[in-house]
């Protein structure tokens, strides 16, 4: 972004990089310094975008979610933090469990020994990554959102990020039977996370799921396919093989919060 120049003509030069380590909480800290929220968004990826997301990248990203943590925390500025989690931290339930909700909202979590079992690591990462921040959070009384989102899309995100969509659509197929594949758009995220910042010192509190689009169709799911490069038959091609338990989706709690954050901003204007 300071290459292009596209900092200066977005921002009139207001923004400015600092580089810090996620391994260090020292660098973070003084990263952090001077700011009065942090957004925790990062994800980490193979280079050579073919391996995809392993077990140990998944290891790796909980302890930078835990040192992001105690770095807020330790920050005397810092007031709020919003971590990205996914919506892979809320759907890989236990189905063998005979009173399983049908209702996947902002209270679902996602079972860690499912996720081991099927080799999920992505989903392991992100499950873990939150858990970890909400216990820190808890413990240093630093002030934290997460949000959930689905499969993010966008002009040429899936090409830019090709570790974690590929790694996000491992267990496509299921998802997709179940009723649980979900995507949203990049800008679409960008203002749930503003939104959600901006209500932390009065409403906005929790888990809040994120998502516009669920692929419900045989044609979304082939179209899903296409933009990202994708075999189709890697999302809708086995779905009849798993147990047809549909579930529903909720991100109301997240528009309910968008729609006042509307409303208030019309009234400002």
């Amino acid at each position: 972004m300071q290459v292009s120049g596209e900092m200066m003509m977005a921002c009139n030069n207001k923004i400015s990089v600092v580089i810090a380590k996620q391994t260090e909480i020292q660098g973070l800290m003084e990263a952090f310094d001077g700011c009065r929220g942090v957004f925790h968004t990062s994800a980490f990826v193979d280079p050579s975008g073919i391996s995809g997301y392993s077990k140990s990248m998944a290891e790796i990203e909980v302890k930078a979610s835990e040192n992001v943590m105690k770095a807020c925390a330790r920050t005397s500025s810092v007031r709020n933090c919003v971590l990205t989690s996914s919506l892979l931290a809320c759907i890989w339930r236990d189905s063998s469990q005979h009173d399983l909700p049908l209702l996947v909202n902002h209270d679902s979590w996602s079972n860690e020994a499912l996720c081991m079992e099927k080799k999920l690591w992505f989903a392991l990462g992100k499950l873990k990554a939150e858990k970890v921040a909400w216990k820190i959070a808890e413990e240093m009384s630093l002030k934290l959102t997460t949000i959930c989102p689905g499969l993010i899309t966008g002009p040429q995100f899936s090409h830019r990020n090709p570790t974690a969509t590929i790694a996000y659509l491992k267990g496509a197929q299921e998802m997709y039977a179940k009723g649980l594949l979900a995507t949203v758009d990049v800008i679409r995220l960008a203002e749930a996370h503003v939104a959600v910042f901006e209500a932390m010192n009065k409403t906005a509190f929790g888990r809040y799921i994120c998502f516009d689009r669920i692929i419900a169709r045989d044609e979304e799911a082939e179209k899903l396919a296409s933009e990202i490069g994708i075999p189709p038959n890697r999302i809708c091609g086995n779905s009849l093989e798993f147990i047809p338990t549909h579930f529903e989706l909720s991100n109301k709690k997240l528009i309910n919060l968008m729609s006042r954050t509307i409303r208030n901003w019309h009234g400002q204007s």
